[in-house]
């Protein structure tokens, strides 16, 4: 019981400065005697209204109600809303500060929210939080440290608010790409507008010609059973097409950028992907691999299939070790008989890393239309853009830019085989990969 009164009492600056005052009044009182019975009044108003300031804030059970309000799930790389509703029922004003015991994931040691409420005011409070990982992340309790009008002592209350929120990939990102995807604008997001050339031969039905209709399309065998009435074939654009997001689990993919690391970057650009394929028709899949083959998800574009495959990239994380682009060719050549786009989310560093990869990689290009979607080092960008001071300085830049002339030696390779490319910053991963995906479906390249 002792114990639980001192972790919800506390003394406040207030109340040293004055115990500190009372202390000098009585030392100067040796030498100004009148000072004397001043300290002593002085001390008597301290001690009495403490006692007071204590009585006041501790007699109520419940003085301040904090409840918090936020989503069941937080989208990985967005700022995610969290909503405090505080209450004063005491009967005066008070002062407060509420430390919510984060997310240890966040690390933030400094969280805190000051205010005043009056008599029975409630007000809310509104912070926003951006984790940088996937995973469980558990709110502890919140603290509310309350003053009377006199700020001589403090208490403290613990409301118990523990939660558990899950991170996943950033589907706040997704509904946004969802809505320009269904307008078919995407000129916000830095997309070009692509002239759709040729005709699907994608076959609908038979119906009576009418004026307007291409006369080329005319069913003479239809048309004759119908007693000469003309009939032509109706064509569609052609629909459900297999676009399959495969991802690298490597070791090169544990690189961090702004937080988040390129997996994280990569599963969100495949999330919003395969969304945007499944509402422009296509058969969205997933397939994970690093040392082994991880997940593997059949396109398709059954209802559930979103939350298929948001439930698997939740799960996924780095494998340290090198990935096995063999094993991948060979689960492609077995499992994905028809052809499809196949979008690989990988990185690669330098060319003749590359080119241990190319033979595998050329493989599954000869029979899909691949895609390869890889990073820039923005740090060594920054370097190649600073200038430099010294003989050591103008080394690590001459560095920099070699590896950043290695980069476009890789996507000049893979294009001499026929196979596209992406090189991008992490940021504007998920705009590239959409807006070229359409390109190609504009194109119908598939």
């Amino acid at each position: 019981m002792l114990r639980r009164f001192y972790k919800s009492l506390f003394i406040s600056r207030r109340w040293y400065w004055l115990f500190v005052s009372v202390i000098l009044l009585f030392i100067l009182s040796f030498g100004i005697s009148l000072l004397f019975t001043i300290a002593q009044l002085l001390l008597l108003f301290v001690v009495v209204t403490s006692m007071l300031d204590y009585l006041i804030l501790f007699t109520r059970k419940d003085p301040v109600l904090v409840q918090r309000e936020l989503s069941d799930r937080f989208s990985n790389g967005d700022q995610n809303p969290v909503k405090l509703v505080v209450i004063n029922q005491y009967p005066f004003r008070i002062r407060y500060r509420i430390i919510d015991e984060l997310p240890d994931q966040f690390q933030r040691r400094d969280f805190r929210l000051d205010g005043e409420l009056r008599p029975g005011e409630t007000t809310e409070l509104f912070y926003e939080l951006r984790p940088t990982e996937r995973g469980e992340y558990i709110f502890h309790d919140i603290n509310v440290f309350i003053k009377s009008p006199f700020g001589l002592v403090v208490r403290r209350k613990i409301l118990p608010s523990k939660k558990m929120v899950k991170v996943l990939p950033s589907y706040l990102a997704l509904r946004q790409f969802e809505l320009l995807a269904a307008s078919h604008n995407l000129a916000e997001s830095g997309s070009k507008r692509v002239r759709r050339q040729g005709q699907s031969l994608e076959f609908e039905q038979i119906k009576e010609y009418v004026i307007g209709d291409d006369i080329r399309n005319i069913n003479w065998k239809a048309t004759a059973r119908k007693g000469g009435q003309l009939m032509v074939n109706n064509y569609t654009d052609e629909k459900s097409q297999q676009v399959y997001c495969v991802v690298d689990k490597g070791r090169v993919m544990k690189m961090p950028f702004d937080g988040m690391s390129l997996l994280d970057y990569a599963i969100n650009a495949t999330l919003i992907l395969s969304r945007v394929a499944l509402i422009k028709q296509d058969k969205a899949g997933i397939v994970t691999f690093g040392d082994q083959i991880g997940t593997y998800l059949p396109a398709g574009r059954r209802a559930m299939q979103m939350t298929n495959i948001l439930e698997i990239l939740y799960n996924q994380q780095t494998r340290f070790h090198e990935t096995d682009y063999e094993k991948l060719h060979a689960l492609v050549r077995t499992r994905i008989t028809q052809r499809s786009l196949i979008v690989l989310f990988t990185n690669f560093e330098s060319l003749s890393g590359l080119k241990r990869e190319l033979p595998s990689i050329r493989a599954i290009a000869r029979n899909h239309l691949l895609l390869v979607v890889f990073f820039e080092n923005t740090g060594l960008k920054q370097i190649q853009t600073s200038g430099t001071e010294d003989i050591e300085g103008l080394y690590i830049k001459t560095i920099a830019e070699k590896f950043a002339y290695e980069k476009r030696l890789i996507v000049k390779e893979l294009n001499q085989h026929g196979i596209l490319t992406i090189l991008t910053a992490p940021e504007n991963l998920t705009v590239q990969t959409v807006n070229k995906y359409l390109e190609i479906k504009a194109r119908q390249a598939i």
